[in-house]
């Protein structure tokens, strides 16, 4: 998967700038962003079930209304499907691309009137608090050492016990594990359509330079940054998903 493939938000600190700038290069580019809609199928297992899957998690506490921080809102995905489904949620999304911005207001068309779209980073966010947030295909951007002061920002910015949902590559085992779980995932964007010599580079890139936790851990920091019933729901290859409540 090359970086133009996925969204980042992250923290304001120094580092953490420093870090997005070399994981994220090409948000900001036209043409990468007009081909990011697509490539969530085609590198994600099972990413339109996906999608249901969060959708029903978060519907169990917000059965009719609900105001949900969406932190790397850009490209919109998400927060389409959720809107098709829910006529009374309505959405603050931030993300520190315009171009992924833009890109997520075309997306949603006519459903862009419910959702407040911010360029920035998670402490951008107002404070709420939002009955629920989702992390879809973000948190693996986010350097090592700024991780958990993000994870705080969400939680901070959520009403005691609102769920949160986070998505994205987390991948357990020694470097020779590692590097076999990669493959996989480059074999499985092949078969999916993406171009042999692309889906190798770009699982080779993820494996160098994003930092990816193992799935321990990913809970580990859920649990420090102060969510309670942290519970993985999805695994598929490289990818992992949580879901938890605000404490």
């Amino acid at each position: 998967m090359t970086q133009d493939h996925h969204k980042a938000a992250t923290g304001r600190s120094a580092a953490a700038s420093a870090g997005q700038t070399a994981a994220t290069q090409g948000f900001d580019d036209a043409d990468a962003v007009a081909r990011y809609a697509a490539r969530p199928r085609m590198q994600v297992p099972g990413y339109d079930a996906l999608m249901v899957m969060i959708d029903l998690l978060l519907a169990e506490k917000l059965p009719v209304t609900g105001e949900i921080f969406v932190l790397g809102a850009g490209g919109g995905l998400e927060m389409t499907h959720f809107a098709r489904n829910h006529a009374e949620w309505r959405f603050c999304g931030v993300d520190p691309s315009a171009e992924m911005l833009a890109l997520a207001r075309k997306t949603m068309g006519p459903l862009a009137d419910r959702a407040v779209l911010l360029r920035g980073y998670a402490d951008d966010a107002p404070l709420g608090p939002f009955d629920a947030a989702t992390a879809i295909l973000v948190l693996h951007f986010v350097p090592v050492a700024e991780r958990l002061s993000t994870l705080q920002a969400i939680r901070t910015r959520l009403k005691p016990g609102a769920p949160f949902v986070c998505v994205h590559h987390s991948v357990p085992g020694d470097l020779a594990e590692r590097a076999q779980w990669f493959a996989r995932y480059a074999a499985f964007a092949e078969i999916s359509g993406v171009p042999r010599e692309n889906a190798r580079a770009g699982a080779a890139k993820i494996a160098a330079e994003l930092p990816v936790l193992s799935p321990f851990e990913d809970e580990a920091l859920l649990v420090q940054a102060g969510f309670d019933k942290v519970r993985q729901f999805y695994a598929s290859l490289t990818f992992r998903g949580w879901v938890c409540e605000a404490g």
